[in-house]
C-alpha cells in the first residue's frame, strides 16, 4: 500500500528492488518478512498477522502484525484504528474506489511461498527469494524500534505520515527523507 517514487523501480528487477532504502523495501514487497522478524523476536499468542487484501481489480496488498489496539509495520507502531484509516485513505488517494478486506493469516505463511499460495490471492516470496536473504535485513531494521512492551509509538491519524518522514530524516542524519 505504498507507491515507490524510485525511478524505474519494479519488484521484478531484484537488483533495483534490493537497492531500495529499508523503509521502502519493507513497505513494497518485504512487509511479510518484517512481520516474521517481529514475531520471531517479540511474538506472543495475542499478536496476529493481518493481510490487507485489496478488492478484485485493485493493488495494495500489505501485511502487518499487531493486536486489537496497535499494529507494527514499516512505519513502526501505530494505533490500529488510526493505521487502518491512514491505509484506506492513502490507497483511495492512489486508486479511487479502492477497498480491501482484513484477513487473518497463519504465521507460517510469512516465510513459505507454497504455504502462502494455499490462501486465495496471496503469494509471498520466501526470505531467500529476494536478491539476498531478506531476513537479516528485517532483523536489522527491527533494531530501530523499541520492543512492544516498552511504550508503543502512538500517532494520531493526521500525524502518521509526518511522523514517518521525521523518523526517516532522523535515520538519514537530517539529509531529508529517502525515496518514500
Amino acid at each position: 500500500m505504498y507507491q515507490p517514487r524510485t525511478p524505474g523501480h519494479t519488484k521484478r528487477d531484484p537488483v533495483k528492488h534490493w537497492a531500495l532504502p529499508d523503509r521502502v523495501f519493507f513497505a513494497c514487497g518485504g512487509c511479510h518478512i518484517l512481520a516474521h522478524a517481529f514475531l520471531e523476536r517479540y511474538g506472543r499468542p495475542e499478536h496476529v498477522v493481518t493481510w490487507i487484501k485489496p478488492a478484485p481489480g485493485y493493488w495494495g496488498n500489505h501485511i502487518f502484525v499487531g493486536t486489537d489496539d496497535w499494529v507494527f509495520d514499516f512505519h513502526g507502531y501505530a494505533k490500529r484504528d488510526a493505521f487502518l484509516r491512514h491505509a484506506w485513505r492513502g490507497s483511495r488517494r492512489l486508486w479511487p474506489g479502492w477497498d480491501a478486506t482484513l484477513v487473518t493469516v497463519p504465521r507460517d505463511v510469512l516465510t513459505s511461498e507454497p504455504r502462502s499460495r494455499q490462501i486465495e490471492g496471496l503469494w509471498l516470496r520466501e526470505p531467500g527469494q529476494f536478491l539476498y536473504d531478506a531476513l537479516p535485513r528485517a532483523r536489522a531494521y527491527l533494531d530501530r524500534f523499541p520492543p512492544p512492551d516498552t511504550g508503543i509509538l502512538t500517532v494520531d491519524d493526521d500525524d502518521q505520515a509526518q511522523a514517518g518522514k521525521a523518523r526517516q530524516e532522523k535515520l538519514s542524519g537530517g539529509q531529508g527523507a529517502a525515496s518514500g
